[in-house]
């Protein structure tokens, strides 16, 4: 039975979402709130350059994109560490030729727009903002910011990926009963800035690596762009003593950056107009249940879990929510609200346990990865896993690993730090390596 569906949200789940639904043959209105990022320019500072891993590539796969954004990519194979004094330390990802890979928001959604536009039963409508939705009837109200003229659609069911601060959302949570939510906010914001290439278009940094200079409560990291450039993001807190609102001219910016970042400051001319011109953004979790209505609504995407981009699984989750949603289907046909319950079920826990670990990872990032105790226990985690190929740390579990679930990495990880911690506290470990004492702690975390 083919049917008529209604995604609200063109962006990288809606685009890919739409795709989904039109390869299974039905008929799909995507609806988008902005203009047509391909023929406007989009406002700067908003644009976090994204790592995609195993598990986007995996949902890109379904579309047959896999390899084409791929070509637009570059592949980023470990951290290069910057400390304050200009020194630099690097720390793989995972084993040889294991990467993530940076990519521009904006240039994979565009593909995923191209697509949906090139199949005959995807139709979309940008400048059109979502009012209302009577979730019984499945008629969704919106306006066109351009004409405001008002246009009341109906489907046979709704697909919400308007984003973290969802119109669809927000009628399931006011016009059903028992829904629950929260939303919390780090009380760290971010603002992009840019490395630009050299004179001669090169690299100024190591081009496949993910860049990070931690500083304890905050951090600078960049990530490279396919013309040379760096993005690069400052995540720091919005109020304090090191703040966001002591930066208020170009002598507190400059002042702030020779302190804490001279390297990439050097590598950065025009800092102050970047800094002044674009946005100071939130970081905000979102957790809400359910992200379904019988077999007439769904949430997917930061819609049902927005995260903080920490772990670099913002995008990649919500395509693994497409391709496991696709999977569903395959397997229930047209009962679609055994569908919606399948898939709310798989993926709630899910969205959970990778909100966690982002939240987890920001700590990480910004605190431990020049910690020499952090170090030393991701080298005790590389010894086993080099000797025990079967071994799989949480790192690889979400990253490297699209089969195992956010839910079972996370809850191995926090398992596998237990004996980790112990491990790094034998003095001279590796010396001791094939002691009872190691022997038995590295065999206890082998079972877990």
């Amino acid at each position: 039975m083919k049917k008529n569906i209604t995604v609200v949200g063109s962006g990288l789940v809606g685009s890919l979402a739409a795709i989904y639904m039109a390869k299974r043959g039905h008929q799909v209105n995507l609806f988008e709130r902005r203009p047509d990022m391909r023929k406007n320019v989009i406002s700067a500072g908003r644009s976090i350059n994204l790592a995609l891993s195993d598990r986007g590539f995996r949902g890109l796969a379904g579309a047959g994109l896999q390899d084409e954004i791929k070509q637009i990519s570059i592949p980023m194979y470990g951290r290069c560490i910057h400390l304050v004094d200009g020194t630099t330390t690097y720390q793989p990802y995972g084993k040889e030729g294991q990467a993530i890979y940076s990519v521009s928001r904006s240039g994979i959604n565009m593909k995923l727009m191209d697509l949906a536009e090139s199949m005959d039963n995807i139709n979309i409508r940008f400048n059109h903002r979502c009012l209302d939705i009577d979730i019984r009837k499945v008629t969704t109200t919106f306006i066109d910011d351009a004409t405001k003229e008002t246009l009341v659609d109906q489907a046979d069911l709704v697909l919400g990926a308007d984003g973290a601060f969802s119109p669809v959302r927000l009628s399931l949570m006011t016009k059903t009963d028992r829904f629950n939510y929260s939303q919390s906010y780090l009380e760290q914001g971010y603002k992009e800035l840019v490395i630009p290439a050299g004179e001669d278009g090169s690299f100024q940094m190591e081009k496949n690596a993910l860049h990070i200079w931690p500083r304890k409560s905050f951090m600078l990291i960049a990530l490279p762009n396919l013309d040379g450039s760096f993005t690069c993001t400052l995540f720091l807190a919005l109020a304090g003593e090191v703040a966001f609102n002591q930066l208020t001219d170009d002598a507190s910016v400059t002042k702030f950056f020779q302190e804490y970042f001279p390297d990439a400051m050097a590598l950065m001319p025009t800092l102050l107009t970047d800094f002044a011109s674009n946005a100071t953004s939130s970081l905000v979790t979102v957790r809400c249940y359910p992200w379904v209505f019988e077999d007439k609504l769904a949430l997917i995407g930061d819609s049902a879990h927005a995260i903080v981009p920490f772990f670099g699984q913002g995008m990649n989750s919500g395509f693994e929510d497409c391709a496991v949603l696709d999977e569903i289907i395959e397997k229930e046909g047209d009962n679609w609200k055994a569908v919606f319950e399948a898939y709310q079920q798989s993926r709630k826990p899910n969205g959970d346990a990778v909100a966690q670990l982002a939240l987890d990872n920001f700590i990480e990032m910004r605190d431990k990865t020049g910690d020499p105790k952090f170090l030393l226990r991701k080298k005790i985690e590389s010894r086993i896993a080099d000797e025990n190929p079967t071994f799989l740390s949480m790192y690889a579990q979400v990253t490297f690993s699209p089969h195992i679930s956010y839910d079972t990495a996370y809850k191995a990880g926090l398992k596998h730090g237990v004996y980790l911690d112990q491990l790094a506290n034998i003095e001279n470990v590796f010396d001791k390596w094939e002691t009872p004492e190691v022997q038995n702690l590295v065999q206890a975390l082998l079972l877990v």
